[in-house]
């Protein structure tokens, strides 16, 4: 996964909106297994280039690179927030599995990322090397997953992230999130979108 530590930003990303905005779609796109080693501290115009770069050679977001490359003015505040918008809906968007396979199963390991996604471990290891196709519906389980990381690894690190789907949560009524993802769950029904709402809560609030 790529090395995010930024600890400075330059327009267009110098107000916390946008800067936050940003972070947000880098941590995803990064979750997602798109950026690969890419080493990012200062989140400037040029390092952004880089960022959609990747994302772009998945497919995703082309013509947010070509925007990039050849502005037709001045990228301010307002104009990269509108870009953002636009990458973040792209890359909700676009299921990656052969990113995102590799990229959870280093961070979660096979048996719990089986788990959470209703397969056996030895699929997991099947579909991350490419043996088998992954359906539509496990490639939206896997994306949802994905996605969520990138939200969550804007408060927690990597042992964060697994042990916050294993914690009970007032805010899910005692519950915890894992609970959410049990039998044949789909990403656009009402308790794993109680998990997306938390998790995205969390960049806004100190409350976990």
């Amino acid at each position: 996964m790529a090395t995010i530590r930024i600890t400075s930003t330059s327009e267009p990303f110098n107000t916390p909106e946008v800067a936050r905005h940003a972070v947000g779609v880098i941590s995803k796109a990064d979750a997602m297994g798109l950026l690969d080693d890419l080493g990012i501290k200062r989140l400037d115009l040029a390092s952004f280039r880089e960022v959609v770069g990747k994302i772009a050679e998945a497919g995703i977001g082309s013509e947010i690179q070509a925007a990039l490359s050849t502005p037709s003015g001045r990228i301010g505040p307002p104009e990269m927030n509108a870009l953002l918008d636009r990458l973040e809906t792209a890359i909700d968007e676009s299921p990656t599995p052969e990113h995102e396979w590799p990229a959870l199963d280093n961070l979660f390991g096979s048996e719990r990322l089986a788990s959470l996604l209703g397969v056996s471990p030895l699929s997991v290891r099947r579909y991350r090397s490419g043996v088998r196709r992954t359906s539509d519906l496990l490639a939206a389980r896997l994306h949802f997953i994905a996605t969520l990381v990138g939200d969550l690894s804007g408060a927690y690190n990597d042992i964060g992230v697994r042990r916050w789907f294993e914690r009970p949560r007032s805010l899910l009524d005692g519950k915890t999130p894992a609970d959410f993802l049990r039998g044949e769950w789909v990403p656009e029904t009402a308790g794993p979108l109680r998990l997306r709402a938390l998790a995205r809560s969390l960049t806004a609030s100190p409350a976990t």
